[in-house]
């Protein structure tokens, strides 16, 4: 569509279109409560392999990165051995991941962030962001790979490569993702959802505010325009103001 052509009407008119509209957003509304409740009620897989984790207190369990906590989400974040600066679609999304931090360590859910590469890799990156959330390494363990997000270069040469739960047409080592666990009152660790891609849009706010505007994301492509946030060039009105000296 193209919104400098956009149908212009009445305030009246305007208003029954959105009437129309809203009763869409409640059909979409009442479905993901839907969905909401059917991902809930999915079968869990008990875990009962052992991964061991690096981080700022040193190797951690599975059982420790919980906190105390039932439940354990971790965002699978694309940073692989050797690399120097992690993705930036990946860093999109764990720009959101410590405002809802102050919320969910107070609702008995522990949000953290694992890697594949070395925990010494990418405490660099970490401070250059100014994030603050617990970012785990989970290098030399299967975890990626068990988990969906990372995958063998073999595998990629042969085809074979797997992600989103389907043959990946154009998959790399490491893959973003995020997966949730549970820990029961016996210490049972339990793996209840993982999702992959177009999934985890939901957890992107700025993509839910960009779905609102008149050009919604506009994008070509997915994150296409989008930068590490510390590399975003200074808007020309942002260089100066009324009040430079």
């Amino acid at each position: 569509m193209n919104i400098d052509n956009h149908p212009v009407v009445s305030r009246e008119q305007w208003v029954l279109a959105r009437e129309a509209h809203l009763r869409r957003e409640k059909e979409f509304t009442r479905l993901r409560d839907q969905l909401s409740a059917e991902r809930r009620a999915l079968p869990w897989v008990r875990i009962d392999k052992a991964y061991v984790f690096e981080g700022p207190q040193g190797r951690e369990t599975l059982s420790d990165l919980f906190d105390g906590r039932s439940t354990l989400v971790i965002y699978h974040f694309m940073f692989g051995p050797g690399w120097e600066e992690g993705c930036p679609g990946c860093s999109f999304l764990a720009d959101h991941i410590d405002s809802a931090n102050q919320h969910l360590k107070h609702h008995d859910v522990t949000l953290l962030v694992v890697s594949r590469a070395p925990w010494p890799e990418f405490q660099s990156f970490k401070r250059r962001m100014g994030w603050q959330f617990k970012w785990m390494s989970s290098h030399g363990s299967d975890f990626n790979y068990d988990f969906g997000v990372a995958v063998k270069a073999d595998d990629i040469a042969a085809g074979t490569a797997r992600y989103n739960y389907g043959t990946s047409k154009d998959p790399g080592e490491d893959m973003p993702g995020l997966s949730v666990f549970y820990r029961n009152h016996a210490g049972e660790i339990f793996h209840t959802y993982s999702t992959y891609a177009r999934g985890l849009d939901m957890l992107v706010g700025a993509y839910n505010y960009l779905d609102l505007l008149p050009k919604g994301r506009d994008e070509q492509e997915i994150m296409d325009w989008m930068r590490h946030h510390d590399r975003y060039e200074e808007a020309p009105e942002e260089k100066g103001s009324c009040c430079s000296a």
